[in-house]
């Protein structure tokens, strides 16, 4: 089970993530997600868990909980939400040419 973990404290590591979860359970998977341009957290975070009940146990206790100062935000993960992409690559074009 993916688990979602919100307002992380931009000084939290994966490791700190990982000893966290595993007071509840086995983790499989920690991916802090990193800003691209300047390297920095984005204040969130993907922890997966291969036993269902461990990975509610988690969310419940972990949960509205202080890590670095902040309350963590944990829920089950949803999927990706499709995003219209960018058209009019040949609009410019097209303007151009008036």
């Amino acid at each position: 089970m993916k688990l979602y973990v919100g307002n992380l404290s931009f000084e939290t590591t994966e490791n700190d993530l990982q000893d966290l979860f595993e007071q509840h359970g086995k983790v499989a998977e920690v991916a802090l997600m990193m800003d691209r341009m300047t390297g920095k957290s984005r204040g969130f975070a993907f922890v997966t868990m291969n036993d269902t009940a461990e990975a509610h146990a988690a969310m419940a206790a972990i949960n509205g909980k202080e890590l670095g100062g902040r309350a963590l935000a944990v829920n089950e993960a949803r999927p990706r939400e499709e995003r219209p992409r960018p058209s009019g690559g040949n609009r410019r074009y097209a303007d151009f040419r008036r």
